[in-house]
């Protein structure tokens, strides 16, 4: 059993920046692609952008530019950071763990965090 424990989420300012982290435990982090998801009130739940254990990254086409996925493999942790934060980045920030790459994306990762709230202030 994976357990996965969201970070980094707060009050931030618009332009702003933030770096939420999801620390895993549990399981063999290199068998495990990595992805952030995030929920907007109100909203389903999006995929943001993922990450294979080579370092290999994938993103959402809204998310490209701004976000940026990163993982550790020796602190079993991986990152997302934003940049230019603006209003509608207001969410609750979710980490998800897979062995499959596709299903992940597809928003059906095998374990969910805890979810991190990020909202954007004017």
């Amino acid at each position: 059993q994976v357990q996965l424990v969201e970070s980094g989420g707060g009050l931030v300012q618009a332009g702003g920046s933030l770096r939420l982290s999801c620390a895993a435990s549990g399981g063999t982090f290199s068998n495990y692609v990595m992805g952030w998801f995030r929920q907007a009130p109100g909203k389903e739940r999006n995929f943001v952008a993922a990450t294979k254990w080579s370092g290999n990254t994938y993103y959402a086409d809204p998310m490209k530019g701004r976000f940026t996925i990163s993982r550790d493999n020796a602190r079993n942790t991986v990152y997302l950071q934003i940049n230019s934060l603006k209003l509608e980045d207001t969410a609750v920030y979710y980490c998800g763990a897979g062995t499959r790459w596709v299903e992940l994306m597809r928003g059906e990762p095998d374990y969910w965090g805890q979810g991190t709230q990020v909202t954007v202030s004017s």
